[in-house]
């Protein structure tokens, strides 16, 4: 290669890369959004011709309603579902284990209580998660109320469900959520903390220590943390879809079939003993929230109160056996029906507050 050459390629200004890749990125975007509300204002009334043009049934009636019903949801709650695990993927690239263990040692526990929650809405562990975290939490010196207001608001306030409540009931319905599922944590977690029930945690517990800091999240670039979204969408959206379909597919049934009158009896106001009922029936189930979403929707289509399908919900995200079962791994029992009974109370408290103001 000729010298000269060679030295003036040397001396040239570098090529601006982000400023296209930039551009690039928002023209994308904005073509995928516009994608996106098409297909989602489109729902409706392909929904409506699917189910008496394609499949000709007859209007007004069960399997008619019910089976619109479905055409209808299923695409809706998993296009909703597509967009918020993106958003959130990325988001969630900001946040590590240890980085969530680093903002909350060594925090007042009152003010960590607040923060624990908080937390626990934007970060991406659930109750499969409860095991690890909560040995993190105790050995890096968070406090036991905190930690505990984390794993309740981590799985209960989910920033799935609560986007779900918002694009299909509101903002007040999806606030409601928010708030009282933050109010279960950050009290649930300021009284364990009060109980001081730190030798009710099996011992080994505090014997682990915990592995170096690994904050390398904060260097990612942008780019990175777009391929965490789309790797969101895989992982999540891949893992929960067949759930979605199953609980739409029974809210179907539900909307179709069960009649108004008798679930209004069974999860109405009037009967005072629904709101334990609908707890009961809640802590045995296993489902995630977007799965459970579609039944809260059918259950209040048919008169259901929404304190008591707000229990109902909140017992299944909150509550469920696997994650006690889990959880035993690492407290002893009492510590456990403790957790139980506190966040049980909790529940029950806003079942029967929006029962009685709603």
């Amino acid at each position: 290669m000729n010298p000269t050459a060679a030295a003036s390629k040397s001396t040239l200004p570098p090529i601006k890369r982000g400023i296209p890749a930039a551009i690039q990125y928002a023209g994308t975007g904005l073509a995928l959004a516009a994608v996106w509300w098409i297909a989602y204002s489109l729902l409706a009334p392909v929904a409506h011709w699917l189910t008496y043009r394609a499949f000709g049934l007859k209007a007004d009636t069960r399997l008619a309603n019910a089976v619109e019903f479905f055409v209808f949801e299923v695409p809706k709650v998993l296009l909703l579902l597509v967009l918020v695990v993106f958003a959130v993927g990325i988001v969630r690239s900001y946040f590590t284990p240890e980085r969530t263990r680093a903002i909350l040692a060594g925090k007042r526990e009152s003010v960590g209580n607040v923060l624990a929650a908080l937390l626990g809405v934007v970060t991406p562990f659930c109750s499969c998660s409860a095991v690890p975290l909560f040995i993190g939490f105790v050995t890096a010196g968070v406090p036991l109320g905190v930690t505990f207001s984390f794993l309740i608001s981590a799985p209960m306030v989910n920033e799935i469900a609560l986007v779900l409540l918002f694009g299909l009931f509101g903002w007040k319905v999806a606030a409601l959520y928010l708030g009282t599922g933050l109010f279960i944590a950050i009290g649930a977690g300021w009284t364990i903390g009060r109980l001081k029930m730190e030798r009710h945690v099996e011992a080994w517990v505090y014997a682990a220590k915990t592995g170096p800091n690994s904050l390398g999240d904060e260097r990612l670039d942008f780019a990175a943390r777009v391929a965490a979204g789309r790797e969101a969408v895989r992982d999540i959206v891949g893992r929960v879809w067949l759930y979605v379909v199953l609980g739409i597919a029974v809210g179907a049934g539900i909307h179709g079939f069960v009649p108004t009158n008798a679930m209004a009896a069974i999860m109405g106001k009037g009967a005072w003993w629904s709101v334990p009922l609908s707890v009961l029936i809640g802590v045995p189930m296993y489902s995630n929230a977007a799965g459970i979403i579609p039944i809260v929707q059918a259950l209040l289509g048919k008169g259901a109160a929404l304190g008591t399908v707000l229990a109902f919900m909140m017992s299944v995200i909150g509550l469920s056996l696997p994650e006690m079962i889990i959880l035993r791994k690492v407290l002893k029992p009492r510590l456990i029906a403790v957790f139980v009974g506190v966040v049980a109370g909790g529940i029950l408290i806003v079942g029967y507050l929006f029962n009685a103001i709603l």
